[in-house]
């Protein structure tokens, strides 16, 4: 194991499982649905995360990004979303979205894109994340669907990353405080 990380959290055996559960629940939510499923990652550490998810789906889904920016400088939230790549699609009306996150902390970033998505004319917006934070929530926001409920730890792997590091790392682990706290 990588001698940053403290434990691992969640091993790739589990993450499947999780992953697998709620590609069931997408799929019982949508069954007799005709419009347009879009499952819309959001950029860079849902990557791994949704290409894992798409491929469990038993219905056709589309896929495209946002890449959106809440943390100014270091660790730091900033309370304010940026989006950096928006999306842009003429037949929102008869798109379906499912916002796909890697982790949802406070809760604002896909509080926002929610009501942002809804604004821009799509069908329905719901909300996907592998990790759900509820510790750190600062708004009062719910995803739809959710892989696991985690401590108040610091996760990388999977996708998700510190300063760009340990996104490809096959399991959920927690990364050592010295690494960030330097």
């Amino acid at each position: 194991m990588n001698k940053d990380i403290k434990s691992v959290l969640i091993g790739e055996a589990e993450l499947d499982r999780l992953v697998q559960q709620i590609a069931l629940q997408i799929d019982n939510d949508y069954t007799n649905n005709e419009k347009k499923l879009l499952l819309l990652c959001i950029l860079k550490g849902s990557v791994v995360f949704m290409g894992e998810l798409m491929k469990k789906l038993s219905r056709d889904v589309e896929i495209d990004f946002m890449k959106v920016s809440s943390y100014g400088s270091g660790m730091i939230n900033s309370g304010k979303v940026n989006i950096l790549l928006d999306l842009y699609r003429p037949d929102l009306a008869d798109v379906d979205i499912i916002i796909i996150e890697d982790i949802v902390d406070s809760g604002k970033t896909l509080e926002y894109l929610t009501k942002y998505l809804k604004l821009k004319g799509a069908n329905s917006v719901k909300t996907c994340t592998l990790l759900d934070k509820p510790s750190r929530r600062e708004v009062d926001f719910t995803p739809d669907y959710v892989g696991q409920v985690i401590p108040d730890e610091f996760v990388v792997g999977f996708g998700l990353d510190y300063n760009e590091k340990y996104r490809n790392l096959p399991f959920i682990g927690i990364l050592n405080p010295s690494v960030y706290s330097k």
